[in-house]
């Protein structure tokens, strides 16, 4: 694990950025740290292209000490407008690998360590998926959930986009992803705090003030409901709802960090495209 050189700085983070709007775009042009020491944490969806993704993370890493990344799903999406065809596992590959030249962290990389306030905290991005056990009322299996979603007419474009080669299913994948994440994460000092930073949210509570509760299937895992316990979690990052905000759970901070598309930021009070900081907190303490 690598660590900070210093005291200073602060921990921030955000998410679904979806560059592909030529206002978010700009909002994060104007992105900038507060110091020079500033970590930022991006808990995916920056784009669907791979040259998008490549634009946004390169412009971040040149502006903040480092720049974590965890993938979402639109970054996985197969997009007919990209020119990078890749599917599947093969595509996340190659997200990896070009963040690598960035110097952005990945879910790939060893978990850094955040020594500034309020650490120290090992910052760790996780690449789980989900699983269709996030279920609407009254469903039990995943076909019966998503032919309830059909008749909704809300259907995540992951049934279209998102591949999961070489896997059978997205499902497969996503338990594959958890049994090794979860291996790594026991791996970590048993007196190390961490800051987990998901595309999805670790507990299914968040989904619960959706406007079309079906798509929560497409937001999580039960696999993962009591690692903000079990992984001594001092904030849970996460995005995907583009509902930000603030919850706790069982005593644990969780961080909606999402900018999310014009249309939602242009209704919400103060300025859009906001940094979140998740440390120091409030008191300066985690």
């Amino acid at each position: 694990m690598t660590s900070t050189v210093g005291g200073a700085g602060q921990l921030l983070a955000v998410s679904d950025l979806h560059i592909g709007y030529e206002e978010n775009r700009a909002l994060v042009e104007k992105m900038r740290p507060d110091s020079d020491d500033d970590w930022l944490l991006v808990a995916g969806d920056v784009a669907e292209t791979v040259a998008d993704v490549r634009w946004a993370l390169e412009t971040l890493a040149g502006r903040f000490a480092k720049v974590v990344w965890a993938p979402g799903n639109h970054e996985l999406w197969t997009h007919p407008k990209d020119t990078v065809t890749l599917r599947g596992a093969a595509r996340y590959d190659h997200l990896v690998a070009m963040c690598r030249e960035l110097g952005v962290t990945t879910p790939e990389d060893p978990y850094p360590v955040w020594d500034g306030p309020g650490g120290p905290v090992a910052v760790a991005p996780l690449f789980l998926l989900y699983d269709y056990t996030f279920l609407p009322a009254g469903c039990t299996t995943k076909e019966q959930g998503l032919e309830y979603a059909h008749g909704t007419g809300v259907v995540c474009n992951d049934e279209y986009l998102l591949h999961p080669d070489p896997y059978p299913t997205r499902e497969d994948w996503c338990r594959a992803r958890v049994a090794e994440t979860e291996r790594r994460l026991a791996a970590l000092p048993d007196d190390l705090p961490t800051v987990l930073v998901n595309h999805y949210p670790l507990d299914r509570h968040p989904t619960e003030v959706l406007w079309y509760p079906e798509f929560a299937m497409w937001c999580g895992t039960r696999l993962t409901a009591d690692w903000h316990r079990r992984f001594r979690v001092a904030t849970m990052v996460y995005g995907h709802l583009h509902i930000p905000r603030t919850t706790w759970h069982d005593g644990v901070r969780f961080e909606e960090v999402s900018v999310g598309y014009p249309r939602e930021w242009r209704k919400r009070p103060g300025p859009p495209g906001q940094l979140r900081r998740i440390l120091p907190g409030e008191d300066g303490t985690r």
